[in-house]
């Protein structure tokens, strides 16, 4: 009876001891910060100067197209010499692929110019096809790690005869924005500062490009 006793004595302080190292482990477990969310494209672009008045609408379709794959995602993508990272804890709302799409479609909808853009799914009869490639859509370490980056946006555009197939018009067109310091709100700011440059381009372009087909 009493070696039964002494048995159980022994048991209870390591069970306690057992079920306190369990609990700390669980407590010491790392919690992963939340991501602080952000969007671009939101400013309007400064309407294309239409050097005739308009007489009446190029119906322009959005033809699918590409988007830089590294950065297509919701992460900032940064480069410095030959390194690629993500900006830590910093998220875009949506994909960047997604943001860029929408301000497109506003772009050209808040614009005077001759051209209507269809998006993708939408019903219409359209003359022309709009095919956009970004080819780049990054920050830039160029002055060194400390430094304020670069943001770079880079696209080419090519708009297509829907009736021929035929290449009508191609260009490369590029955005850069350094930001006012080395700061994720500073950064985000210069991202929708080259996208809204970008999209200015964009429209100018289509508008000069998308002549009316008799």
């Amino acid at each position: 009876m009493t070696a039964r006793l002494k048995t159980s004595a022994w048991a209870l302080p390591l069970l306690c001891a057992s079920a306190l190292a369990l609990s700390g482990c669980v407590s010491l477990l790392p919690k992963a910060k939340p991501a602080t969310l952000y969007r671009f494209g939101q400013a309007a672009p400064a309407a294309s100067v239409q050097p005739t008045p308009v007489t009446g609408h190029v119906v322009v379709f959005r033809a699918m197209g590409s988007f830089q794959r590294e950065s297509a995602g919701d992460r900032l993508l940064t480069i410095t010499g030959d390194k690629a990272a993500y900006v830590a804890q910093t998220r875009w709302v949506a994909p960047a692929v997604t943001l860029f799409d929408e301000a497109l479609l506003t772009a050209f909808d808040r614009d005077g110019g001759p051209v209507r853009l269809l998006a993708r799914g939408e019903a219409g009869k359209a003359a022309y096809a709009l095919r956009i490639d970004v080819r780049n859509f990054e920050t830039h370490y160029d002055q060194g790690e400390k430094a304020a980056p670069l943001v770079v946006v880079r696209a080419r555009v090519a708009l297509t005869n829907n009736d021929d197939r035929t290449l009508v018009a191609e260009q490369y067109l590029e955005s850069q924005v350094r930001a006012g310091d080395n700061r994720v709100g500073a950064i985000v700011a210069a991202y929708d500062q080259a996208v809204t440059q970008m999209m200015t381009k964009l429209v100018s372009w289509a508008n000069a490009s998308a002549k009316p087909i008799p």
